[in-house]
């Protein structure tokens, strides 16, 4: 009886101290409105993307490339930074609103197709200090290329959505670029 006893108190101290455990959890359901989120809005921004890659200051690096890229038609292996100033107008002296960071790579080995990694860091009017994450393939010398939003920050808080690029300028020569982007932004 004893034994039986034991056995019990035991397995009722066992279960009550699993079930109570050290406190921690790993995950748990939130309510959207525990995290002030509000009406979820679609925001459209347009601005003018300045590729650099002559002159005294670039705003795109490269940084890495395969023992193929000097070979290839396409660059392919090639890989690029960017601090890409963002204007509201075409002109490299238009107002700037913001900046794209980050890296693209050449990884078509048939077309120039690059895989875009970048953040569109906003520093103007409410978007000042927001950010918008893009990670997609663009073909450079399609008419429109598409690549979706991936998330965001501050202001694009849980962002998703996707941007328009459309080449407005480009230098043969040099390779230096001007891209009209139109962003669709759902966020919080």
């Amino acid at each position: 009886m004893a034994k039986t006893l034991t056995y019990f108190a035991f397995l009722f101290f066992s279960t009550v101290a699993a079930a109570v455990g050290d406190g921690h959890t790993f995950s748990r359901n939130l309510s959207p409105e525990s995290l002030d989120l509000k009406r979820e809005k679609l925001s459209h921004l347009h601005f003018y993307f300045h590729d650099v890659i002559t002159g005294p200051n670039p705003t795109v690096v490269r940084v890495a490339e395969a023992a193929v890229t000097n070979k290839s038609a396409t660059l392919f292996g090639g890989v690029a930074v960017l601090d890409d100033p963002l204007t509201v107008g075409p002109e490299p002296s238009s107002k700037l609103v913001g900046r794209a960071q980050g890296m693209y790579a050449a990884a078509s080995q048939k077309e120039f197709g690059l895989l875009m990694v970048m953040n569109f860091a906003f520093m103007e009017g409410k978007y000042n200090g927001s950010t918008l994450s893009v990670l997609g393939r663009n073909t450079i010398f399609s008419k429109v290329r598409e690549m979706p939003i991936i998330g965001g920050s501050g202001v694009f808080r849980y962002a998703r959505g996707y941007v328009e690029a459309r080449t407005y300028s480009f230098n043969v020569k040099s390779g230096d670029a001007v891209v009209e982007y139109n962003v669709y932004a759902f966020h919080y």
